[in-house]
């Protein structure tokens, strides 16, 4: 990719004007020598002619070398083709009076017109310039007019020809790169359509893998929740214990009950969230779902104080697994964002047709440029091999999926707070809130 990247910004530096300068110079060089040579060869013997053209040649050149390019680097290009047009006005003056206006010295009038091409917008200014003080000093030297029509009218021609041709090669040229310009970016697109392809095949297989885990652990979970309720069973109908099994009675075991309960919770909130088959829309209590990702996510929030303020939703519409997976993701996000003995607040209420969630934090916060690129696929700002960033575009698509909408604000070191405004029903669906605060299919 960088090699390409550089042969297209190669592309480019060749349609520059300075490049495109430099490139033909060198050959333009050789029409002006090869007719000089020839008009040395007419007038040989007549040595004050041939000096003459000789002199012109070289003074033309020098001037050229040592002014010409000295201006277009510490002035501009055309400020250096303005003084270009003087030198050549200049030198074919004095050839043409030298020579008697010879048609080997006007042929060098139209090649001149050759390399007049469109650098700037003063090109034909001076092509102009340059016709008419060439033809006034020949005229009014005794050059036949004919003959200096003819030139000037071949010239005119070749010059619009010139252009012409110049203009659909830089049409062609620029249409190239643009093309390839966008085969480059549909080349970037298929990779990274490929790799996000790769990234959600290795969460699937996580998912998997974390359902199998979740499953193996159910099973033997069962046989020490029957064991332990059995145990404080038979310890509540054994009436002489001694104090120290009194209080595994009272205290010890229905406190293990409770953690069992809490653990065979998380499993089953981690079998159902890791399932991979298409999940239909069903009415679902949003509030215990809620609860759902804070159990899932709590490994995460260990180090934070989490807050809880939930409002009693009631029953929505919608696919739990998809908003468990929200949430799990703010809350992961949230918990690594803030700093140990930070706070990660999670709030819920019911603004009319709309769900209302907040998880808010104290953590470090983000910057503007950060949230220009949030939920865009890819983007993290966690370090190499703690994040596919992923996450936050996996929310974004899931909450418009849902017929909503997420709003962030953020300040460096400030914190961040996620809104999720979500529907009670999604859009096309056939239900609709009830008067009791539940669901029911829409009549008709």
């Amino acid at each position: 990719m960088q090699a390409e990247a550089k042969q297209a910004q190669g592309a480019w530096e060749e349609m520059d004007p300075e490049h495109v300068h430099r490139g033909i110079m060198p050959v333009a060089s050789l029409g002006p020598l090869a007719l000089n040579l020839a008009l040395v060869i007419r007038f040989w013997g007549q040595w004050d002619v041939v000096l003459g053209v000789v002199a012109i040649l070289v003074g033309s050149g020098l001037l050229h070398l040592l002014t010409t390019e000295w201006l277009a680097t510490r002035l501009s290009r055309a400020t250096a083709e303005s003084v270009r047009t003087l030198n050549n006005v200049l030198g074919i003056a004095l050839g043409g009076v030298l020579t008697h206006w010879s048609p080997l010295l006007w042929a060098v009038v139209p090649y001149n017109m050759v390399w007049f091409y469109g650098m700037d917008r003063w090109i034909y200014p001076r092509m102009a310039f340059y016709l008419v003080a060439v033809n006034a000093v020949a005229l009014s030297t005794g050059s036949d007019v004919e003959l200096a029509l003819a030139f000037d009218l071949f010239g005119v021609s070749i010059f619009l020809v010139s252009q012409k041709r110049t203009e659909l090669l830089r049409l062609v040229l620029g249409n190239a790169l643009r093309q390839r310009t966008e085969l480059e970016k549909a080349h970037q697109e298929v990779q990274q359509m490929h790799q996000r392809a790769l990234e959600r095949e290795r969460l699937s297989s996580l998912g998997m893998l974390a359902a199998g885990v979740a499953h193996e652990i159910n099973n033997p979970m069962s046989f020490v929740t029957s064991n332990v309720n059995s145990m404080l069973r038979d310890m509540r109908d054994e009436p002489h214990l001694s104090e120290l099994m009194k209080e595994y009675r009272d205290d010890v075991l229905p406190a293990t009950l409770d953690g069992i309960k809490r653990v065979n919770s998380i499993v089953a909130d981690l079998r159902r969230f890791a399932r991979g088959d298409p999940e239909a829309h069903v009415a679902f209590d949003f509030d215990a779902e809620v609860r759902t990702a804070l159990r899932i996510a709590q490994g995460q929030l260990g180090h934070v104080r989490v807050e809880t303020e939930l409002g009693e939703v009631g029953t929505v519409v919608g696919r739990p697994r998809q908003i468990v997976q929200v949430l799990v993701n703010l809350l992961v996000n949230a918990g690594q964002a803030t700093a140990s003995g930070g706070l990660v607040r999670v709030t819920t209420r019911r603004d009319s047709q709309w769900i209302l969630v907040e998880v808010r934090d104290t953590g470090t916060g983000m910057s503007e440029e950060t949230k220009r690129h949030l939920f865009e696929p890819f983007f993290t700002t966690k370090p190499e091999g703690e994040g596919t960033g992923l996450g936050l575009s996996v929310v974004h698509g899931i909450v418009r999926s849902h017929g909503g909408r997420i709003e962030v604000e953020s300040e460096p070191g400030r914190g961040t707070c996620f809104t999720l405004r979500l529907p009670l029903v999604p859009p096309l669906l056939e239900y609709e809130p009830s008067s009791d605060g539940g669901m029911r299919r829409r009549p008709g």
